[in-house]
């Protein structure tokens, strides 16, 4: 029903703002969650297929990865290597003789459901500890200041929400054109507004941020498009598990991977852009 989606989208909403504001060990706590359950329902898909990836050992590695991206953000590219090597040695020397689709999906689970997500908590931390106003290295607003982490943060989520809604409405309003087979609902003239909604959500955000305006124009085409391939993403692997969600966690609106694929390939690159790109032209 119609009412249930809207009411738990909008708890959702409320819970994912609450978390993004706190940050500190809160935000990661949340991060850490959605990894867990997100990482349940991609093995789950796997199972479906008859490949036997090794779960437990992934699950604790991706944990492992975002409790150290607030720790030590240097160590995760670290942690991801010896990590990865780890779970390889666990399938080759178990009694079963692993597969190739079987180490493949280990290392695609902890690269996809881990590494990549963990990203967001490295970006959130951005000037974290200095603004830090909480147990926790928690942050409540009491002024003007916020943390860089918090606004950009904010700023690439406005970007996606603005991806995904303007590309649902317009596609069904008037999208002709089918996108891909992948999934058969998704059409260009969709992806195309869904996209420019985003990049003008990012030149919104750039004016408050004080960044040049090719600045925000290119972090929302980038966000856009990032969004709507991890759309895709998601859409591959469930088309190819022959299931129409990746669970039923959420009411009307199937499981965390449904509702979390958008955001899966946007936080590397809204981290890598402002550590990197900003601080260029700044």
């Amino acid at each position: 029903m119609p009412w249930v989606r809207i009411v738990s989208g909008a708890v959702a909403l409320v819970v994912a703002l609450g978390w993004v504001t706190l940050g500190g060990w809160v935000f990661t706590a949340g991060v850490s969650l959605m990894v867990f359950l997100g990482q349940r329902e991609y093995f789950e898909l796997a199972h479906i297929k008859g490949i036997l990836p090794a779960t437990k050992t992934t699950l604790v590695v991706s944990q492992i990865l975002v409790m150290v991206a607030t720790i030590a953000p240097q160590l995760t590219e670290p942690v991801l290597a010896v990590g990865g090597s780890w779970i390889c040695f666990y399938l080759l020397f178990q009694p079963k003789l692993a597969t190739i689709a079987d180490i493949a999906t280990s290392i695609l689970g902890l690269f996809y459901g881990g590494y990549l997500p963990s990203f967001w908590v490295r970006l959130r931390g951005i000037e974290q500890a200095d603004f830090s106003n909480l147990p926790l290295l928690g942050f409540w607003p009491q002024g003007g200041a916020w943390p860089l982490g918090l606004k950009v943060t904010l700023l690439t989520f406005g970007c996606i929400w603005a991806s995904d809604i303007g590309a649902y409405f317009f596609g069904r309003a008037f999208g002709k054109t089918k996108l891909s087979e992948i999934s058969p609902k998704k059409t260009v003239e969709g992806a195309v507004f869904g996209v420019s909604a985003s990049m003008v959500v990012g030149a919104v955000g750039a004016f408050h941020l004080a960044w040049p305006f090719w600045l925000g124009i290119g972090l929302g085409l980038m966000t856009g498009i990032a969004s709507l391939l991890g759309d895709l993403t998601e859409s591959m692997m469930k088309r190819d598990a022959g299931v129409k969600d990746s669970g039923q966690l959420i009411p009307g609106h199937g499981g965390i991977l449904d509702r979390a694929d958008s955001y899966v390939f946007t936080a590397p690159l809204a981290y890598y852009f402002v550590t990197l790109l900003v601080p260029l032209v700044g």
